[in-house]
């Protein structure tokens, strides 16, 4: 599933395929936001990221390739009461502005290489000074599990992509191991990931 009108397939046969929950990794860095911060959801789909990252009192984006998916996203942030400002854009392509977030929420985007670096360059750009890159992507070690996840090893982050992808920000948190994921029936079980905490400098 590779462009976005198959995801659009999905998330049309498949409402909240990824639960309504945010992101756990991202909810346990509550204490690093503050009320009006500017934050971006990065390939939010349905946009469990980018409402709960609302309802914490942040001005929100969501970004997705998928408009069936901005369009649930739209619907759910209008019932939830809170404000989700919803782009329909392809990553590697979206005019990112510069030094606009406090925050880029990267959770399970996968790209190929040259596509995760043109991705990875808007996210570093658009990255105000001090800015944070929260990100859990799948790892090489989830090949063959059921948990969820791309099937093409290229696709797969390390801590090495993302110490190359993110040179020169600051580090506070950084691993790469085992989780037991419950979102939605697509990430359901053990997986391992790569999960990142970084500030711009």
């Amino acid at each position: 599933m590779s462009d976005s009108a198959a995801w659009n397939a999905r998330y049309a046969a498949g409402p909240a395929m990824f639960g309504t929950a945010p992101n756990e990794f991202l909810t346990e860095q509550a204490h690093r936001l503050r009320p009006g911060m500017a934050a971006l959801a990065l390939g939010d789909g349905q946009g469990r990221n980018g409402i709960w990252l609302a309802r914490q009192g942040l001005s929100v984006t969501a970004l997705d390739w998928s408009d069936v998916g901005m369009a649930h996203a739209a619907e759910q942030a209008a019932r939830a009461g809170v404000a989700l400002r919803t782009v329909v854009a392809d990553a590697t392509s979206w005019d990112w502005p510069e030094a606009a977030f406090d925050l880029v929420a990267w959770i399970y985007v996968h790209l190929p290489p040259e596509d995760r670096a043109l991705a990875c360059a808007g996210v570093r750009r658009a990255l105000k000074p001090g800015g944070l890159l929260v990100l859990e992507c799948f790892s090489p070690a989830q090949e063959g599990r059921r948990s969820g996840g791309p099937r093409e090893p290229a696709l797969l982050w390390t801590r090495a992509i993302v110490e190359a992808e993110f040179p020169g920000f600051e580090v506070l948190a950084l691993l790469e191991g085992a989780v037991r994921l419950d979102e939605g029936p697509k990430h359901q079980g053990l997986a391992e990931v790569v999960r990142a905490v970084l500030r711009r400098p």
